[in-house]
Formats: structure tokens, sequence, C-alpha cells
């Protein structure tokens, strides 16, 4: 639906565009897998469940994370069981600079970001992490996802305090010591200084738009990947941040 994107999101269609031709073309020679893992053709890696987890806890938390088009990231877990809200925005820089067309210029520090509120009592921040590192994004691209480039792409892990810090470095061990992907994990691990929502027009995007061609490439399948492989954890219903405004 063109009439939801503004002009400075056209170069973002143009590269994934270009990108899906380039894909289609090499899709023959794919193979299904490559050492173990799901192919960078399925957008998904089987991976372990993190050894180091969080101690159930009362409440509410929250992940910050990045990786890539805050699109897939925010839709992916809008599809979570135990997450009441996603909201796609930026982290790593300043609040003067938290606009989409200042942050696409790549030189704000800010990372497209999902701020991802669950109830750790049905779903545990490491799980949430799972779910980030196996179908919603590649931590080996590094400062790009797909046909996405510059470090407002990069992979980050925004952490709010020591314990998920300790949660994110040991998971990145672990996962780098099983050797799960074909490359190096190269995800930051930063302080959350600030979170800021994206504009409104950002917001449940996924779902406001499922024919747009860049979520029918880039997102959808990773929706898919999650239900095929989390199906304890799927939900079909997503919690939209329209809904909660309303």
């Amino acid at each position: 639906m063109a009439s939801l994107i503004r002009p400075a999101r056209s170069s973002r269609m143009l590269r994934g565009a270009l990108w899906l031709v380039g894909a289609l073309a090499a899709a023959p020679f794919v193979a299904s897998a490559i050492g173990g893992h799901a192919s960078a053709a399925e957008g998904a890696f089987v991976i372990p469940a993190p050894k180091v987890d969080e101690a159930s806890k009362a409440g509410s938390e929250t992940a910050v994370i990045a990786g890539g088009c805050f699109w897939g990231v925010q839709g992916v877990f809008q599809h979570v069981k135990g997450v009441s809200r996603a909201v796609s925005g930026y982290a790593g820089g300043g609040a003067s600079t938290a606009h989409y067309d200042v942050v696409g210029t790549g030189t704000t520090g800010h990372a497209e970001s999902v701020a991802v509120t669950f109830d750790p009592k049905q779903i545990s921040y490491g799980e949430i992490l799972q779910i980030y590192f196996s179908v919603a994004h590649d931590p080996t691209q590094l400062n790009r996802q797909g046909p996405d480039t510059g470090t407002q792409y990069r992979s980050a892990i925004f952490v709010e305090n020591a314990d998920q810090k300790k949660v994110a470095e040991a998971y990145v061990a672990q996962l780098g010591a099983a050797s799960v992907y074909p490359g190096k994990i190269v995800t930051e691990i930063a302080p959350l200084k600030g979170f800021y929502p994206a504009e409104a027009y950002h917001q449940d995007f996924l779902t406001l738009n499922p024919d747009y061609p860049y979520i029918v490439y880039n997102d959808l399948p990773k929706i898919e990947n999650l239900k095929r492989l989390f199906p304890a954890v799927y939900r079909d219903k997503p919690v939209l941040v329209s809904a909660a405004n309303g």
C-alpha cells in the first residue's frame, strides 16, 4: 500500500526490488542446508536454547533488539505468546536524531530496533533471544540485513541491566562455540541508553501491508519460520500497537 510509505522509504523499496531479482535468479543454486543449519534461502537457523537464562520474575520485562528493518522484527514478536507489546523504534543514538529520515543517513548511532515487552512467567528473556537469533534475523551480517545496508541495520542487543547482559553474552558465546552459523556472530551487545518509538506509519507495518513486495519476500517467511520452529509459542493473531493505542 504505497500510500502509507513516505518518499524517504523509496530507497529501501528500490534496494529490495533489485535484491529480489538477484535472489530469485540465484535461487536454484542455493543448497537446502549448509553444515547442519538452515540455509539462507530459508531465512532461519535451527539453534539450541540458551544454557544461561534469567530466573522467572513477576511483572513485565522489555528486550530491545535490532536486526535490520524493524518491520520484520516487530512482526515476528507480535506473533509470540507472552509478548504484550512490540514497538518499532530507534536505539543507540540520541533523542534529537531519532527520526527515520535522519537515522537513514547512518550517522546517528541509532539502529532500527524493536522494544519487546513480555511476561517472564510465560516466556523468558533467553527464549526471546533464541527467536531473535533463529528466525528474526541473520546475526552474521555486519551492518546490513538482506537488501538493507548501513549501521542503522546492524545486529544489536541493547541490554537494560546486568542480568540481560549476562544472558546475552553467554548465549552469543554458546552459539559461537556450537558453530550453528556459516560465519561469525557480529551482534553488538550494548547498554540501553534510550529507546525512541518510530513514526506511526512504521508501526504494525507487516500486518497492515501483507502484500507489499518487500514484506512478502523478506518478512513473511520469518513468520512462517516462527510457526514452524517455535510452534509452542506461536500465536496466529498478532498483538498490535494500533490496537493498544486504540
